[in-house]
């Protein structure tokens, strides 16, 4: 085709853009009101593209003239509803094809899809759906790439033949744009998620060398599931390892719901931090009773009705750690090493001995004045001095 000073503009702010980290949706909005500015009629428009995500299946961004831009995000399941089984965005991806039209103006004709009579009922008279492909991971079981994007007007006459020619030229660049952020986005949920949210940001900031680090003061949340080995000797292993998932999503999904940063699976150990930096060690120590006490109750409430028993001990410690790169020069973790760590890990230990699931240190105690009573004074192992540990009065409620 045969470009243009305006067109020109906007393929310039593309380029821009993908030489930087944009918002996704603010590119998105910034591309629609642009093609608004040279007389393309859109009024809604559409992006969306296969993600790497262990929650999330696809990603998208809707535009309309009167609200703007908002952000959505579909997870693994939404393949299974009807409202997307029926929808062109399927239908474009299994017909192999890159380009889907329809003419909602035409009278007595079906579009064929639920949105698309929905969009007609709402006045929209024309319907352009195309693909831009280029390769990046996702869990699409189709294997498609890139990115699909919608474009409707309720212009009496839909889209001249221009208007279809100068979206086809834009929807190429803004791919190239939009493929950095997508990617910039895959890494960083890659790092947070396997790596924890603190530790997974230090790493994308460069902080990748062998013993790089830093002090961190933080209260330690150390979790230990209950008669772990005997279950993973008796059990086969797919049952083993949902019964060891329950676990996980009753602890840790206790810990980021409180605010936490799960560090470590450590086999069926838990090791998390509630840093103390930001709100200060009240406010820590207080999300960590949260994320112990919400923990044991969906324990209690995952082993109601269960054939197998579900039990853990939890311990809460604070103190100073290091935070940091530890390993080999060519395989490297990112954790908390020192003597916190390991004296939550001896006090977790102490839970079976007390015969309380919940144990934490007099300052933590002390955060919750009456809710915890004093079970004693106990040596650690490899700890010279006795530390005071203290269990919840009767049963523990979130």
């Amino acid at each position: 085709m045969r470009t243009r000073p305006e067109l020109e503009e906007v393929e310039d702010w593309l380029i821009r853009e993908a030489l930087g980290s944009p918002d996704i949706s603010a590119l998105f909005a910034g591309t629609c009101e642009r093609l608004r500015s040279l007389g393309i009629p859109i009024v809604r428009a559409n992006l969306a593209w296969a993600t790497l995500h262990p929650l999330v299946d696809a990603e998208a961004v809707l535009w309309t003239l009167d609200e703007g831009a908002r952000f959505e995000q579909y997870r693994h399941e939404h393949g299974e509803g009807a409202e997307w089984l029926d929808s062109p965005i399927r239908a474009l991806i299994v017909s192999g094809e890159d380009r889907l039209r329809r003419n909602l103006a035409a009278a007595n004709t079906d579009p064929g899809f639920p949105l698309l009579r929905r969009l007609r009922d709402e006045g929209h008279t024309d319907y352009l759906l195309m693909r831009t492909g280029f390769d990046l991971p996702n869990t699409n079981e189709t294997g498609t790439s890139g990115m699909i994007a919608s474009w409707a007007t309720r212009a009496p006459d839909g889209f001249d033949a221009r208007s279809v020619d100068d979206v086809e030229y834009l929807q190429i660049r803004l791919a190239l744009a939009a493929r950095s952020t997508i990617q910039t986005r895959i890494a960083s949920t890659l790092a947070e998620t396997y790596l924890g949210r603190r530790a997974g940001r230090h790493v994308l900031s460069g902080k990748i060398r062998h013993g790089d680090g830093e002090i961190l003061e933080a209260v330690i949340f150390y979790s230990d599931l209950r008669d772990s080995t005997g279950l993973a000797d008796r059990l086969p292993p797919d049952i083993y390892l949902t019964h060891l998932n329950t676990y996980f999503d009753a602890t840790a999904g206790a810990v980021t719901a409180a605010g936490g940063d799960v560090l470590d699976f450590i086999g069926d150990a838990i090791l998390a931090v509630f840093p103390i930096e930001v709100d200060g060690f009240q406010a820590a120590a207080s999300r960590a009773l949260q994320a112990a006490e919400t923990a044991l109750v969906r324990m209690d409430q995952a082993a109601e009705g269960a054939s197998l028993p579900l039990r853990c001990g939890i311990a809460l410690s604070h103190g100073s750690v290091m935070f940091g790169n530890i390993g080999v020069a060519d395989r490297m973790t990112f954790s908390v090493i020192g003597p916190t760590v390991n004296a939550a890990a001896r006090i977790e230990q102490m839970t079976k001995t007390l015969a309380s699931p919940l144990l934490v240190t007099s300052e933590i105690a002390a955060v919750a004045p009456g809710r915890f009573e004093r079970r004693g004074s106990y040596p650690l192992a490899g700890f010279g001095a006795e530390v005071e540990l203290y269990a919840p009065r009767g049963p523990v409620t979130p």
